[in-house]
This record gives C-alpha cells, sequence and structure tokens, in this order.
C-alpha cells in the first residue's frame, strides 16, 4: 500500500522471516489524539509520498477497534501492546509519530523496541507522568491537567457527558471550541468519551521515568504549538532535554491540536523530518517477510 494510510497489519506478514523478500516502502506509523483515529492521519500519506507506507492503527475506545476488555486496570503498556506487535511484524527500522496521546504512547513504545525505531517525532506528547517527577516545577502544571481529568470523570458519573466532552474540547482548543463543532463531530466525542478516564489514568500512571527515556538513541524531533498550555510546554521542553538527539521546535500559530488545524504545515514538517532521517539503506531495500 504506497502512499496511502493503513490501519491493518501487512498482508502476509507473519514475522517468522520465512518466505521470500520484497521490495517496500520505508514504514512509518502514526499514532493518533486522545477522541480520533487513525483517520487523523490521512494526509500524512500524501505528504510522505510513494516511498512511504503509513500505518495509521486506531487505539482502543475507536468505533473501529471497540471498548477496552475491563479485565484489568488499563494501563499505557495495554494500549502500545498492539503497535509494539505491528514493529515486530514489519521486521524493518520504523518511523514513529504520535500526537498528544499518541505521543504518549509512542514514548512506550519507543522505550520497548530503541533499536527498531529509524526516527520519533512528536507533537505535543502527553506524557503526564513525567510532570510529577519534576517536583516543585511541576507542581501547578500537575494540578491543571488533573483538574480537567476531574472533570471529565466527573461529568461522566453525573451522566453530563456533554458539559464533560466541552470541557475537554474547549480546554484543548479554547472557549467555544466545542459549541463550533459539527453535531456530528460533537456525537462521535460522546460516544468516544468513556475512554477518556482511562487514557488520562493511563498516562498519569504510567511508571517510566525520565531519564529511562535516554536509552532512545534515534533522532528525535519534539514540535509544539506556540500556543501549547503549561503541561504540553513543560513536557516538550523536559524531553527535549532528556532525549540524546533531540530537537524541539516550536509551530507559529498553533496550539495543541495543530495536527488538525494546521496539517499543511505539521504533516509537511513531518514529512521532511522523516525523509531527513531515513537511511539510505532504507529507502533502497526495504525488505519485508512474508509467509511462506
Amino acid at each position: 500500500m504506497h502512499g496511502r494510510s493503513s490501519s491493518r497489519w501487512p498482508e502476509g506478514a507473519t514475522g517468522d522471516g520465512a518466505g521470500c523478500a520484497s521490495q517496500f516502502p520505508v514504514p512509518v506509523i502514526a499514532l493518533h489524539c486522545s477522541g480520533a483515529d487513525g483517520g487523523q492521519w490521512r494526509k500524512l500519506a500524501a505528504a510522505l509520498g510513494p516511498r512511504y507506507e503509513l500505518f495509521a492503527p486506531s487505539f482502543i475506545g475507536c468505533a473501529d477497534i471497540g471498548p477496552w476488555t475491563g479485565e484489568r486496570a488499563f494501563t499505557l503498556a495495554d494500549e502500545a501492546q498492539a503497535v509494539i506487535g505491528l514493529v515486530d511484524v514489519l521486521a524493518a527500522p520504523v518511523h514513529l509519530v504520535g500526537h498528544s496521546y499518541g505521543g504518549g504512547v509512542a514514548l512506550k513504545v519507543a522505550s520497548a523496541r530503541p533499536s527498531a525505531i529509524a526516527s520519533l517525532t512528536l507533537y505535543e506528547p502527553s506524557a503526564f507522568h513525567l510532570l510529577r517527577q519534576l517536583g516543585e516545577r511541576g507542581r501547578s502544571a500537575t494540578a491543571e491537567i488533573e483538574a480537567v481529568a476531574a472533570a471529565v470523570g466527573a461529568g461522566l458519573v453525573s451522566g453530563a457527558y456533554q458539559a464533560a466532552a466541552a470541557h475537554f474540547v474547549d480546554y484543548w482548543n479554547g472557549a467555544g471550541a466545542w459549541a463550533a463543532l459539527r453535531p456530528n463531530v460533537r456525537e462521535a466525542l460522546i460516544r468516544w468519551l468513556p475512554k477518556a478516564p482511562l487514557d488520562f489514568r493511563a498516562l498519569f500512571a504510567e511508571p517510566t521515568p525520565l531519564e529511562s527515556y535516554g536509552r532512545i538513541a534515534c533522532p528525535v524531533q519534539i514540535v509544539r504549538g506556540q500556543y501549547a498550555r503549561a503541561p504540553s510546554r513543560l513536557i516538550a521542553e523536559v524531553l527535549a532535554r532528556a532525549l540524546p538527539q533531540a530537537t524541539l521546535d516550536v509551530l507559529p500559530g498553533a496550539g495543541h491540536m495543530g495536527p488538525v488545524t494546521h496539517a499543511t504545515d505539521v504533516n509537511g514538517c513531518i514529512a521532511g523530518y522523516i525523509r531527513a532521517a531515513t537511511r539510505p539503506r532504507q529507502e533502497t531495500s526495504h525488505a519485508r517477510p512474508v509467509a511462506a
């Protein structure tokens, strides 16, 4: 599937190395934010072009995946499991992209498979667990995002789903953003809303210490919007210092939802960074295992 996005596994791929090798484009995995699905990255495929194949899986809680099973307390590792499986199946260096919640998941994936990641691009990753590790410096930012999570949870418990969704959307996009959404978009967000507390809990409870991310040795681009909220701004700054090959860019005029509101600029930035980080051997001979 060249130059298109996919939420499926590579057809015929088993990950066992059996069979003959074929020529495939360089794989890119892009992970969406909370409340969206893999379709968020549809335009990124066009920006990347035919040299790359984009995989944009949806997370648990999306309409095409279904709800969390409820068999135990939900963690970021549960969300990352399928993505790690995809990395293993592709069996080649992967360019990994994540936005917001998807950025938190991308960090989990990169930590689990550091040698399999060719580059990592994060737009305002919601690695909220890092805020508590910053002590006094992260105190106010922690309180700010915890208040958002509490408001969403309270709305779900009381049945005030629209108020909870409005609080969530307006926090990230500005006052009045919820009211400006199309009715079908609001309805989709309300259907997704029961997943929101699980996302928040997973991000807050993630146990990985900041220093452990130093194992991610690939090139890393961290991007935040000019109008990033305090928690996102602080997380971007500390990750840029902790990751050995990280750079931090600020997108003028954008906020947390830059990949949606400024899609052309963000996708162009991501595509350019991935091209620069692609090793020549990936471009000329990318072999993927296929079934015997």
